[in-house]
């Protein structure tokens, strides 16, 4: 208990030139992050990264296992559709489909359940993922789609740890799998309890054809044939800078022994820009279009949210609104 004359400062002790701070029983962060528009049928590059950058995910067959069990039940009880996923040792990269409009509740669901898994995995104690939230990039255009694929499945050689995509160890994806791949993982050991009836012992997960082979009025082979020639262009530029610096890959046996404890090294920008949408290289109008509608859907949340702490309940919020709706019933205006 503080003395009197040294009580702890509570929020209405500070001055605060910005909005107001929220009623009681209602979440600081829906002010302090952006609103995210979610909305049925959004197509998404997801990545998050460990804590501190530890080498948590390092490839070997066990957290490959749990990896791909927990994105497969997640995917399932959710109903978004997977397209590609790349764990690397630091952090994952996910493209997927949410027809539902269930996309935090997936990613929520897959975290937690990946982190709890891998906290036993290494005998680790805190936090598995990095404390900032997680990159949700929407993907407005089938082009945004080909090239946010292959980007995520070049990652590993553009961080110089194999010099082609397919030869990383860990839970990767190839040109040739999307739309044509079912993995089937039996349950891992460890966390997944045996004896608990949400854990199938074997759970199978098919890499779905993304819509934007049809937006483009192509075929699954063609839009297969793109996706390969981004990622060959990615890894022969990876190759060249690799060159061009004297460098080396780190190669796919030493990947497989990298300590799981140790922390990566290299530089990286911190806190940089979090983009909300991709358009793909060239697209200028579908950048302003996508834009101008993230900046009115963030307006029109403003307004209703300002109403809304003065305890007006009948404020809709904009089509697209998740927590409001999730944690406290808000109305939703039609889309």
């Amino acid at each position: 208990m503080f003395p009197p004359s040294h009580r702890r400062p509570t929020l209405r002790s500070f001055r605060h030139s910005g909005p107001r701070w929220p009623a009681r029983g209602m979440r600081c962060a829906a002010l302090v992050t952006q609103p995210r528009l979610i909305e049925p049928g959004g197509i998404y590059l997801v990545t998050r990264r460990t804590l501190r950058r530890h080498h948590l995910f390092a490839p070997d067959p066990r957290m490959n296992r749990i990896f791909r069990y927990a994105l497969a039940v997640a995917a399932q009880r959710t109903g978004v559709r997977i397209h590609a996923a790349v764990l690397m040792s630091t952090h994952e990269h996910l493209v997927v489909s949410d027809p539902e409009g269930c996309l935090p509740r997936f990613i929520h669901y897959l975290h937690r359940h990946v982190a709890l898994a891998t906290k036993v995995l290494r005998k680790w104690e805190g936090a598995i993922w990095d404390h900032e939230p997680t990159s949700v990039v929407e993907l407005r255009t089938p082009h945004a789609v080909a090239e946010k694929i292959a980007y995520a499945i070049a990652n590993p050689v553009a961080a110089m740890l194999v010099s082609r995509a397919k030869d990383w160890p860990g839970v990767t994806t190839r040109p040739d799998e999307i739309g044509t791949a079912t993995w089937s993982i039996e349950r891992p050991a460890e966390y997944f309890a045996a004896d608990d009836d949400n854990w199938p012992p074997c759970v199978q997960l098919r890499l779905e054809m993304p819509c934007a082979a049809r937006d483009l009025g192509m075929a699954d082979d063609d839009f297969r044939d793109v996706i390969a020639r981004e990622v060959a262009a990615l890894e022969s530029a990876a190759r060249a800078s690799v060159r061009a610096r004297g460098g080396t890959f780190v190669g796919r046996d030493r990947c497989e022994k990298l300590s799981p404890y140790r922390r990566a090294h290299s530089w990286e920008p911190i806190r940089g820009r979090n983009p909300t949408f991709a358009v793909g290289r060239g697209n200028h109008d579908a950048r302003i279009e996508s834009a101008e509608r993230v900046r009115a859907f963030r307006l029109a949340y403003r307004f209703a949210f300002d109403a809304w702490r003065t305890r007006r309940r009948d404020v809709p919020f904009p089509a697209g609104t998740w927590l409001m709706r999730e944690q406290h019933a808000a109305f939703i205006a039609a889309a």
